[in-house]
C-alpha cells in the first residue's frame, strides 16, 4: 500500500495527535506507578514520532514548502506558533533521545529530572504540529 503525496500532511497530523495522546496516557501511567504501561506508551510515542519525522521529511523533500495563505490577525498568530513549534521540534529530538536513554540505562533519578522538561516540550510540539496542520491546510 502506498500513500499519495497529498495524504502525507494528514497522516503527519494524525501521527502528531497520536504522539500527544500516548504521552498523556504514559504520564498518567507513571503517576499511577504502572511502570510497564508507562514504558510501553512512551516507547510507542517515540515510535510514532519517529514515523512522523520520516513522513514529514519525505513529504517536504518531494513537495517543498507550503505557503500559508491566511490573512489578517491569524497570519502573525500562525507564524508565532510555527516558529515556536519549529524551534522546539529541533530541541525535542536530543531531549527525547536522552530521556529514553536514561530510562533504558535504569538511571531513573536522571530520567525523571530531564523528563520533567522533555514531556511538556514534546507535548507542545505534538499539539502545535496538529494546529499548524489545520491552519495551513484547512483555514485557507
Amino acid at each position: 500500500m502506498t500513500l499519495s503525496l497529498t495524504a502525507l500532511p494528514t497522516l503527519n497530523a494524525m501521527l502528531n495527535a497520536a504522539s500527544a495522546v500516548l504521552l498523556l496516557i504514559g504520564y498518567a501511567f507513571i503517576r499511577a506507578k504502572r511502570v510497564g504501561l508507562h514504558t510501553l506508551c512512551m516507547g510507542m510515542a517515540f515510535a510514532v514520532s519517529t514515523a512522523f519525522l520520516i513522513s514529514y521529511v519525505t513529504y517536504h523533500v518531494q513537495a517543498g514548502s507550503v505557503r500559508f495563505s491566511g490573512q489578517g490577525w491569524i497570519r502573525p498568530v500562525y507564524f508565532l506558533l510555527l516558529s515556536s513549534h519549529t524551534v522546539l521540534a529541533v530541541a525535542i529530538v536530543p531531549l527525547a533521545l536522552r530521556t529514553l536513554y536514561l530510562a533504558m540505562r535504569r538511571r531513573f533519578h536522571e530520567h525523571e529530572r530531564i523528563a520533567r522538561v522533555t514531556l511538556p516540550l514534546w507535548l507542545y510540539v505534538s499539539v502545535t504540529g496538529v494546529l499548524v496542520y489545520f491552519m495551513l491546510y484547512h483555514m485557507a
